[in-house]
């Protein structure tokens, strides 16, 4: 792991003359097993942070969630945090952890607001979050701090998402589109859904294309809608590029309504192979270049 600490923690947050305290105490006031003992969630106070939470972090990564009761968008991070620690099995423990009964690690972590969620590994912290979350932007937030301290955790599968690739993987398309919908109404922000959904869209259209659609676009290089079909179809046989470069040439040379139908395809094509692949970057920047 890297002995860099991200920007939230800057400053130099020193734990240790709380670790100092907590030790003389924690003999009396231990709660729950060793560090990396497979706990998934234990409840924390400035008696027990010692052992429940740097001592654990040494082994796992920990996730610390504040909360109050005079706070409602805390207890519902809290909860939700706990559902996720549940979902991965204890590949991270979820340390909960009431404001007043945890004073001095706040203090310690120089918390400023509710709801507070810091995530410590190798008994530093790692990254902090405040005010309220969403259960993607958790999710997300949960990879980002496993990566950044190097430990090899299985992120925890939505079940929901599960569902839709399984009925798309089964080519139930219409229930698949219905999931990936419905999904997207209660989390407008996953990227996941999104791409899941231009997938499922994808697949349909090429279930009624014919096999030459590459052939015929290549004779007629400037009909859009067989430049569209061979671009899905190259998309699916892993031709990624090639289907990018058709499209774009094609947004070149239009204007007006056909440009934008080509942009909105070469958008929805670039979701189903995800924001990260290298080829959507390049073909992005293509685009733009076309289009400005």
């Amino acid at each position: 792991m890297s002995d860099q600490v991200p920007s939230r923690f800057s400053g130099g947050v020193d734990l240790s003359t709380l670790a100092a305290a907590a030790q003389q105490q924690a003999a009396q006031a231990q709660q729950g097993g060793l560090p990396g003992s497979g706990v998934l969630a234990i409840d924390v106070t400035d008696a027990t942070v010692q052992t429940e939470v740097l001592e654990r972090s040494l082994d796992a990564l920990v996730i610390v969630a504040f909360w109050a009761d005079q706070v409602p968008e805390s207890l519902q991070v809290r909860d939700v945090l706990q559902r996720l620690a549940a979902e991965a099995g204890g590949a991270w423990v979820l340390a909960k952890a009431d404001v007043l009964q945890n004073q001095q690690l706040a203090a310690a972590l120089q918390l400023q607001s509710l709801p507070a969620v810091v995530a410590l590994a190798q008994g530093r912290p790692l990254d902090l979050l405040q005010g309220p979350q969403s259960e993607q932007g958790l999710r997300q937030w949960i990879g980002r701090v496993t990566q950044a301290a190097g430990l090899d955790v299985p992120q925890p599968v939505d079940p929901e998402l599960a569902n839709a690739e399984n009925l798309m993987v089964e080519g139930q398309l219409d229930a698949a589109e219905a999931a990936y919908d419905k999904y997207l109404k209660n989390h407008p922000a996953s990227g996941e859904a999104e791409a899941g959904l231009a997938q499922v869209r994808m697949l349909r259209r090429v279930g009624a294309l014919p096999d030459n659609a590459v052939a015929i676009s290549d004779a007629d290089p400037d009909n859009i809608d067989a430049a569209l079909a061979a671009a899905d179809l190259q998309l699916l046989s892993g031709q990624a590029e090639a289907a990018y470069e058709r499209l774009i040439a094609l947004v070149a040379k239009n204007f007006g309504d056909d440009r934008e139908r080509l942009r909105k395809r070469l958008v929805e094509l670039f979701t189903v192979a995800g924001v990260d692949d290298p080829a959507v970057a390049k073909a992005r920047r293509k685009l733009s270049s076309v289009l400005f």
